[in-house]
């Protein structure tokens, strides 16, 4: 699979190693859930799916456990031996789609949160994200969080911004989803720009879909 032009395929390889992130697997799923169940716990698109604070962070787990830290591209930064902020990416190729024991952890994780409604949510969310996730070659940033003690240093913006220097270089295509408007801003400065709303039901929260060409 080639890159958007034509360059061998991205991977975790081309990313430059930066003080205090850590490249970590699948050792470091508990950690990686903690910390992005804490930053997401104001999110609002996340906040429709769930009403447990508890049932969110299963989710992240199964995510981590069963997609992104054996699959994907997950780094942690550390200050003192302790995670403040964690990315979880999937590398152009890579497969974003949950194996059955995943999947089942999800739904579970949705029927203890509320029951039918709560499962139909997680199906609507995962089968409306499906739909509009890019066919072409691209970097998946599917999550960035930083712990609610460690905000407003700029730690997002940090994780972030090593990968995107080696997309430039690779001339690899970025995705995300953006479930909380504030972000947007953020998001926008790095390069991304809206391609779509997604919503999954009707009354629903939005994710904004946003693509990041590679700068040259």
């Amino acid at each position: 699979m080639a890159s958007i032009n034509g360059r061998s395929t991205m991977t975790e390889a081309d990313v430059a190693t930066v003080a205090n992130i850590r490249t970590v697997g699948s050792e470091s799923v508990a950690n990686l859930a903690a910390i992005t169940a804490d930053a997401f716990r104001h999110d609002p698109f996340n906040n429709w799916m769930f009403k447990s604070q508890y049932r969110k962070h299963e989710m992240f787990t199964a995510l981590a456990k069963y997609v992104y830290a054996p699959r994907g591209f997950c780094q942690i930064y550390e200050e003192n031996g302790e995670g403040q902020a964690a990315t979880m990416w999937m590398m152009p190729g890579g497969n974003v789609k949950e194996p059955v024991f995943g999947l089942f952890s999800l739904m579970k994780a949705f029927a203890l949160d509320d029951g039918l409604s709560g499962m139909k949510r997680g199906l609507a969310t995962g089968k409306a994200m499906e739909i509009q996730h890019p066919k072409h070659p691209h970097v998946y940033l599917f999550t960035v969080g930083v712990k609610g003690s460690a905000r407003g240093r700029g730690l997002g913006r940090k994780m972030i911004e090593p990968v995107l220097e080696a997309c430039d270089r690779t001339g690899t295509k970025v995705y995300l989803e953006n479930s909380n408007p504030a972000n947007e801003r953020v998001y926008n400065s790095l390069g991304f720009e809206q391609v779509a709303m997604i919503e999954p039901m009707a009354g629903s929260e939005p994710l904004q879909a946003m693509e990041r060409w590679p700068r040259h």
